[in-house]
């Protein structure tokens, strides 16, 4: 069974695609001799990346798992996608992680992922430092990579130099103000003449970073006091808990020059897995699953960790989000694919079982009472299109392959539109929903099809109109006969469908008064424009006739069906949906923002200004907004969020119309054959 919670260190790797948070990991892994060999994600090798999807794309599309011994301290590493479709693996990782180590190339810039991981963990407390990686490659530059970062982050503290005389050969490591050559990271050296006056510089704003930790170490700094190198020591670790600095080391994961300083550094100084824990060891048995992965031999694995207690196999369990029980059985420790049965998982620790028959993603299973634990706030799905299988007679198996990749993947949905009957597939962007699709094929051997979903319009009348509806039948036998006149007016008391019967003298009977409602029901589904359903209509029922024999229910639904079409004489018009957006963006994109929105029929609503962004509020059509999640990411260079909420309809300009009416005409033909 492993360490204790104090000797263990749950980290997740995160920050921008391609920066090499997989080969970090591959790095850490083979330096603690945890695997044998050092996997390449180009040779489609590596420990974490291992789904077929993964292997072809040469991205990391799933959280993944693994863990190493070193210097007596285990290492939970959860390697997580930095391709932006994939936030809802971030938010997972997080959710249970204690640190996380941002990767970062050391291109002299602070790229975007850089900057979206730092906000992430800025806003939500989570303690973090910063891995500047790449120091082998040609043209790398780590001190104007830290400068860009520090620009925007003050908290970030670089706490190594690195020795780029003839490329990356040693490091200076500021605390100790130790040199150390790559070749030998374990011998302390004195630091060379040469980098002594910046070794200087920057162990100064170190002193400062960690005396800004406690007031103690302040009132000593101001003094003129040298602080111990405990006392640093000390400082920088309580700046990473307290999530008031940010360290930063650097090194290459592709030569593993610097790896065995941060493992050093990740051991010594950053938090333990009691951080987050809700209870010993010796406590209520309390666990949370943050991701599922369907392996094809054993099935359906959950990953979890254990917040309090101990888990091990043949427990029953309480599944607080199900109401249900589970029972545990095998339990294992993962690296990537690779599964090591174990005996249990102690509080702190993260594992792997098999078998669950309920438990989904975000669920906690507990012994007792349900302890209070906030949901994993998963991203809400921004891009949806209309799901329809390649192959007609495939829709089951559409279905029930997405139902399946639901359980690895939480953070899109499949919906049916009332309005429009389409199945939406929703996500957080393009290649989120690209990806599922893949799958489908190479998993479950069906092919989806993916195009933009339809808008669902309504129609109205804009003028007050007397209709008249006759429906006479003489067909041998008896007959059937229905007469109605009804005002069309727009105004409907509930905003769709008003029914008066305003009739005197019984000029329609009574008992044939419901089917005229019932024929109008019918009828305002589909206007006379475009076929799409009729809202604010307000049909009044004044005059009409009957025949004593021959007036029927029918027959009255069919006259009411007839006065009905007489719409067309109503100033039918076409009305859309108008959607709230809130966007986040950086100050600098605000004029393309506002820019854009124009061109999409958009309206401002307003603009609020804090920490160096810009929340702008506004409204525009469905119709211009449909894949406005790839458009703002674009614009924004990845930099933007947005959330959107219907608010109402609005009439369509007149000179759009008639694309609608021509666009819905050749549906309703497509369908029809």
């Amino acid at each position: 069974m492993a360490n204790q919670a104090k000797d263990i260190r749950n980290i997740a790797l995160i920050g921008h695609s391609g920066e090499g948070k997989t080969t970090l990991a591959e790095a850490m892994l083979f330096l603690a001799k945890a695997i044998d060999r050092q996997g390449r994600v180009d040779d489609g090798n590596s420990t974490m990346d291992f789904d077929p999807e993964e292997i072809a794309k040469k991205i990391s599309i799933s959280l993944a798992m693994a863990n190493l011994n070193y210097k007596g301290t285990k290492i939970n590493i959860l390697d997580v996608p930095g391709y932006f479709d994939f936030e809802g693996e971030l938010v997972e990782a997080l959710s249970v992680a204690d640190c996380a180590v941002v990767v970062t190339q050391a291109s002299g810039s602070l790229s975007v992922g850089t900057e979206k991981a730092l906000d992430y963990c800025t806003t939500h407390k989570v303690p973090c430092m910063i891995f500047v990686s790449g120091l082998d490659k040609e043209n790398c530059n780590y001190s104007a990579t830290v400068e860009a970062i520090q620009a925007r982050y003050s908290k970030a503290t670089s706490l190594f130099l690195p020795n780029m005389k003839g490329g990356f050969n040693g490091y200076v490591d500021i605390v100790s103000g130790k040199y150390f050559d790559v070749t030998a990271p374990d011998v302390a050296k004195d630091v060379p003449q040469e980098l002594a006056s910046e070794v200087e510089d920057v162990r100064s704003k170190v002193v400062e970073a960690a005396a800004e930790t406690d007031d103690e170490l302040m009132m000593k700094f101001f003094e003129g006091e040298e602080l111990t190198l405990e006392e640093i020591t000390s400082a920088i670790k309580n700046g990473v808990c307290q999530c008031s600095t940010i360290p930063v080391l650097g090194g290459s994961a592709t030569t593993q020059k610097g790896i065995a300083n941060l493992l050093s550094f990740i051991v010594a100084s950053l938090p333990d897995a009691t951080t987050n824990a809700i209870g010993s060891a010796d406590g209520q048995l309390v666990l949370r699953v943050f991701k599922t992965i369907v392996d094809p031999f054993v099935g359906r694995l959950s990953m979890f960790k254990v917040l309090s207690g101990t888990l091990k196999g043949g427990l029953t369990l309480k599944n607080v989000n199900k109401d249900t029980t589970e029972k545990t059985s095998s339990i294992y420790y993962l690296k990537g694919k690779k599964q090591e049965p174990c005996d249990g998982v102690v509080a702190g620790d993260m594992g792997a079982m098999s078998k669950l028959v309920v438990t989904t993603t975000g669920d906690v299973l507990c012994e007792k009472e349900a302890p209070d634990l906030a949901p994993i706030a998963m991203p809400r799905p921004v891009l949806s299109m209309a799901v329809y299988a390649a192959k007609k007679g495939d829709e089951d198996k559409i279905f029930a392959g997405l139902s399946k990749l639901k359980d690895e993947d939480i953070s899109f949905s499949v919906t049916k539109d009332p309005e429009t009957g389409e199945m939406l597939l929703s996500g957080v962007g393009e290649t989120q929903l690209d990806i599922l699709c893949r799958k489908l094929k190479n998993k479950f051997g069906v092919e989806a099809v993916l195009k933009e979903p339809r808008i669902a319009y309504r129609e109205t009348i804009k003028k007050k109109i007397e209709a008249e509806g006759k429906h006479k039948k003489q067909t041998g036998g008896a007959g059937q006969y229905g007469h109605c006149k009804v005002r069309f007016e727009p105004g409907a008391s509930d905003g769709e469908f008003e029914f008066v019967d305003a009739v005197v003298g019984g000029a329609v009977p009574k008992q044939y008064i419901p089917a005229v409602e019932k024929g109008l029901r019918q009828a305002v589904a589909h206007g006379v424009l475009a076929g799409y359903p009729v809202v604010n209509l307000k049909a009044t029922l004044f005059d009409g006739s009957s025949h004593p024999v021959d007036s029927k229910e029918i027959a009255y639904v069919s006259a009411a069906k007839l006065a009905y079409a007489h719409l067309k004489d109503a100033g039918p018009t076409i009305l859309e949906p108008i959607y709230e957006l809130t966007i986040v963006v950086p100050d600098s994109f605000l004029g393309d923002i506002m820019g854009d929105m124009n061109k999409r029929r958009g309206r401002i609503l307003g603009t609020e200004s804090a920490n160096g962004k810009q929340t702008v509020t506004a409204e525009a059509p469905m119709s211009e907004i449909t894949k406005y999640a790839t458009d703002l990411r674009s614009m924004t260079q990845g930099r933007g969020s947005f959330s959107l909420n219907f608010t109402r309809y609005e009439e369509v300009p007149a000179n759009a119309i008639p694309k609608i009416v021509e666009e819905a005409k050749k549906l309703q033909e497509d369908e029809g054959k």
